[in-house]
């Protein structure tokens, strides 16, 4: 049987759910952020008014000011999002058990079976899209194709409130013209490599020489030109199987520039601590560990690296972190903040393998500090207790990344 993908993107999310809760919200240039007074946060989302004054999801809140001085910033409420996209994932269960999320305001549906109730895709996504706006006041943007990679495609294809469908017919005309940064999985440094042998748009992807993309991209090369020509055949994973909660991570732009590794890693342990307890709070290991830093100048980078063991203790994420610190910031311009992400997320029940170097008694060891540190924080307050190395400089050290409302879910980057 021919699939039938859709792919539901909530608009605007965080912002249309404060905008439930606050409706005088709607009438003004309005971001969900962090916080302003300590010089750290970025726009996680924006209402279509901040858009129209040229916000962008992802900069520096004073950046954002600046276009628009009159716009209003609100600290973000993850725990509410989370609640909110748990009923809207109720709504996608009506019409089918086949549902992958992708974050917390995205999700693929496989309703191939349902066409045997609904018969017409377009007029299914569109009972979706009524019943979303109908109980919970939010929009969304939905793509119908024959595999995920285009569903993704349609959804971001008219925005808000927009419908696409792209079957076979339609791949000439609406995906073909796009820019090929418009692909999943295409970023800025892969664009600019392609655009130096003159593949610009995703149809010049569709149709250079395999050969030639393999040579220059390696197999990841391979991968995107089968999706540039609908060659993507992996399934809609199951929601019980596979975690609303990608990842879990904080950042932090600190009050004084960091201009040596010594003050990333008092940066880094504060961060590492934090992403370890909620890892711990939410029954989460991660195999992988990502970074991001941005320099004094504004120009940032992020990479990533995956574990040889699961873990979710702060000591491992935080020796992690630095590794790809080291091995990428080289302090030309200093650092003005740096993020840590646990990501690839199993549960703490999921089976693993131990390693041979490290010694199971020091895991144990570790997690048990860690355990004993959450715990006094919990009765007596975060600054209750601190390793006595983050003591040497207190102006990097002291901030809460939780009640600073400094952590970014997996999506703080995308367009929102």
């Amino acid at each position: 049987m021919k699939r039938i993908i859709l792919h539901c993107d909530i608009n605007h999310f965080y912002a249309g759910v404060e905008e439930l809760f606050n409706p005088e919200l709607r009438d003004v240039p309005m971001a969900v952020g962090g916080d302003q007074e300590k010089r750290h946060g970025i726009i996680l989302a924006k209402n279509p008014l901040a858009k129209q004054h040229g916000v962008i999801t992802g900069e520096p809140l004073f950046q954002a000011k600046a276009k628009c001085p009159g716009l209003v910033i609100v600290p973000a409420r993850f725990s509410l999002y989370l609640r909110f996209s748990q009923y809207i994932f109720k709504i996608y269960a009506r019409y089918t058990d086949q549902i992958e999320p992708f974050g917390i305001d995205e999700a693929w549906l496989d309703v191939s079976a349902s066409m045997r109730l609904y018969h017409n895709p377009m007029h299914l996504a569109q009972r979706i899209a009524a019943d979303i706006y109908r109980e919970y006041g939010l929009t969304v943007s939905i793509g119908i194709s024959f595999n995920k990679v285009f569903a993704k495609l349609g959804s971001d294809y008219k925005k808000p409130r927009g419908i696409t469908l792209i079957d076979q017919s339609r791949v000439a005309s609406i995906v073909h013209p796009l820019k090929v940064n418009k692909l999943i999985y295409i970023g800025a440094a892969t664009t600019r490599k392609l655009a130096r042998y003159g593949i610009f748009t995703i149809g010049d992807l569709a149709k250079s020489d395999p050969l030639f993309i393999k040579r220059h991209l390696g197999k990841v090369g391979t991968m995107l030109h089968h999706f540039a020509n609908g060659e993507d055949y992996s399934p809609v994973v199951p929601a019980h199987v596979n975690t609303i909660i990608k990842s879990i991570g904080n950042s932090i732009t600190t009050k004084v520039d960091m201009r040596n590794f010594d003050d990333i890693k008092i940066v880094a342990m504060v961060l590492a601590e934090s992403v370890a307890a909620r890892l711990k709070e939410h029954g989460f290991m991660c195999r992988g560990v990502s970074v991001s830093f941005r320099k004094e100048t504004l120009h940032g980078q992020t990479r990533q690296r995956t574990l040889a063991v699961a873990t979710n203790i702060s000591k491992d994420i935080c020796a992690a972190a630095m590794e790809l610190f080291k091995e990428n910031i080289t302090f030309d311009y200093a650092i003005r903040s740096i993020g840590i992400k646990a990501e690839r997320l199993i549960p703490k029940e999921h089976p693993i393998q131990t390693s041979l170097f490290v010694p199971f008694a020091e895991q144990v060891k570790e997690h048990q500090v860690d355990c004993i540190i959450q715990e006094v924080r919990k009765r007596f307050g975060f600054h209750s207790i601190q390793r006595a190395a983050l003591k040497t400089k207190p102006l990097l050290s002291d901030f809460n990344p939780k009640s600073d409302h400094v952590i970014f879910p997996i999506n703080f980057l995308k367009p929102q």
